[in-house]
């Protein structure tokens, strides 16, 4: 993103929102968040320091509304936006074409982190099943001779209790992955600590 916004980029498409009538800052925000389907979206960081430079520059001005900056576009906003008319056209296909890119990766990761989290509850599941044959063949094991009874595996309170954590571990982890909005670097980091879990569970059942 810092590709598509760089030489001046960014305060250029600001003008371009604010030629459409003004705006506060977290609109501004939430207009370029929108614009980009929701995979982007600038800081507070990043928008509020060009705005004062912007008005210090002449470009745009702002009233004080309910408590609010609300910034509009100068005369000399609107000339520098049809002094670079074919350089915002440029801008928003290079938007489009990012928009494209971000939606295959962020299709991408969502698919990755989905089949971890199907390979984790398989894994999960087997050690469940070699869980109770273990408890079973030692309950058997520990009968004495003759012993009629016949325990079943599923009379375990500790593997009902794992049964009752695997699903709610994996219902929470759906959740997560998707209702939220994560970066690229906590998918990642969601999919090691998958695969480390499952690791960690494969060694302790060896």
């Amino acid at each position: 993103m810092t590709a598509v916004f760089s030489h001046g980029r960014l305060r250029l498409y600001l003008l371009k929102l604010l030629d459409d009538g003004p705006k506060h800052g977290y609109e501004l925000i939430r207009l370029l968040e929108d614009r980009f389907l929701g995979l982007y979206a600038p800081s507070a960081g990043t928008i509020y320091p060009r705005l004062q430079r912007m008005e210090a520059e002449g470009l745009v001005t702002h009233t004080a509304v309910g408590g609010r900056k609300v910034y509009e576009i100068t005369e000399a906003g609107r000339a520098e936006l049809r002094q670079r008319a074919d350089e915002l056209s440029t801008l928003e296909a290079d938007i489009g074409a990012a928009v494209e890119d971000l939606s295959a990766l962020a299709g991408e990761i969502h698919n990755e982190v989905r089949g971890s989290v199907r390979d984790l509850k398989r894994e999960l599941r087997e050690v469940a099943r070699q869980t109770r044959q273990g408890a079973w063949t030692a309950s058997a094991a520990a009968r004495p001779a003759g012993d009629g009874g016949s325990a079943r595996p599923d009379d375990s309170p500790l593997l009902a209790e794992f049964d009752k954590r695997l699903a709610a571990f994996t219902v929470e982890v759906g959740a997560l992955v998707r209702a939220r909005r994560l970066s690229d670097n906590q998918l990642r980091t969601a999919i090691r600590m998958l695969d480390g879990a499952a690791e960690g569970l494969r060694r302790l059942f060896r």
